[in-house]
Parts: structure tokens; sequence; C-alpha cells
């Protein structure tokens, strides 16, 4: 059964300032990258910019993403709890999740996480950052998790959901593969792992940007 209308929690920006600022962070962190390898442009002002790096302009642009969207669905999350809306518990777990991302971003937990798959020397080709293997099943889980909530959500809302995980995912996980072979090949300080990190990242900024703009305009929940 389709829910009732939620009020949406608080004003987030608009579709244009997002496009126009996400599209600034991934020039500025592409430019750099090719300005440091080309040009010579000192390490200190690449790593500014750069969406390789971690602890910089683009981190806080993408935990800032997170963190509107973690504080839209807790928004949606209290409305929902109040009218007894039976899927108020996926709604809170969407939340804290995204207010994990959005920590993780700038704690880098997930660098920490990941040496302990890491399996360079062992592992070549696309499977250089095993950690994708984990990834990949957690974010199944998920998904099995999550289905039944997906599916009582309107079409149009669940289309957006559907499109944003797919595109953030993407960059994520799926973009780790053609990243993990770049680094096997060349290394991780070649341009070309530059610039395939930088359509990774460009991918997750987009996906949270789309997800945050699809809870602004159909903030609805599922009974």
């Amino acid at each position: 059964m389709e829910a009732a209308p939620l009020a949406a929690p608080c004003p987030t920006p608009g579709p244009r300032t997002l496009a126009i600022a996400t599209a600034v962070i991934a020039a500025l962190g592409v430019g750099a990258e090719i300005a440091g390898h080309v040009a010579g442009l000192p390490r200190r002002w690449v790593g500014l910019c750069s969406l390789s790096y971690e602890a910089n302009l683009p981190t806080w642009y993408s935990s800032v993403l997170l963190l509107l969207c973690a504080q839209q669905l807790a928004g949606i999350a209290r409305d929902a709890g109040a009218r007894g809306d039976r899927w108020r518990r996926h709604w809170w777990g969407l939340a804290i999740g995204f207010v994990a991302m959005s920590i993780d971003e700038v704690a880098e937990v997930h660098e920490e996480l990941s040496g302990l798959f890491d399996f360079r020397g062992a592992v070549h080709g696309a499977l250089t950052f095993g950690w994708v293997i984990p990834a990949g099943a957690l974010v199944a889980a998920i998904g099995v998790a999550y289905l039944r909530f997906l599916l009582a959500l309107p079409a149009d809302l669940r289309r957006r959901f559907l499109i944003a995980g797919a595109l953030y995912v993407g960059g994520a996980v799926a973009m780790e593969l053609p990243l993990g072979a770049i680094t096997d090949a060349y290394g991780d300080e070649s341009l070309a792992y530059a610039l395939v990190d930088a359509v990774e990242e460009t991918l997750e900024m987009i996906g949270a940007g789309y997800f945050l703009v699809a809870l602004a305009r159909a903030p609805v929940g599922a009974k």
C-alpha cells in the first residue's frame, strides 16, 4: 500500500545549485591532477582539490551532501514514527547509515578497514582492491533487507531511489574494479589512476545529490 505524503524536514539546495557545485568540484579536481602531472603544480595545491585525496575540499563537499541526506531522512523518519508508519525503522536505518557515511568521508574509516582486504601482490587486475568483494556482499544484503520497503514506495520515488543508488554504488564499488586494474598496471600515482578515481568520486557526488533532490521533492513513506 502506498504511503501518505510526509512533510519535508528542511530546505535543501535545488538541483541546479547541486549540479553546478558538483561540476565545479569535479572540474577543480581533474584540473588540479592534470596541472600536477603536466605542469608541475605543487602537491599541496593538488591535494587541496584532487578527488583522489582525503581531508580536502571534495571530501568536505561529499560529507556535507551525505549529511544533508541524513537530515532529510531523519525528518521523514520522525514524521513516519508519529504516524505509526510501518516503515519508520527503515527510514531511521537510512538516516543512521547516511550519518555513518558522512563521518566516514572525513574520518577515513573505510581506509583503515580496507587494509583488512588488501590483496595487492596476491591478486592482480580488477580485484587489486579486494575490499570490493565484501562491499558488494554488503550492498546485496542491504538490497534484500530493503526490498519490501522499496516496493512499497510510490513508483516515481522508487525509480529515483534506484537511480541514486545505482549512481552512488556504481562509483563507490563498481568503479573500484577498473581502478584496481589501473593501479596494478600503472600504480596509484599515475594520471590514469587520478582520472579514473575522479570518475568514481564524481559518480558518488552525483548519486548523493540526486538522492537529496529526490527526498526533498517527494518525501513519501510507505505503510
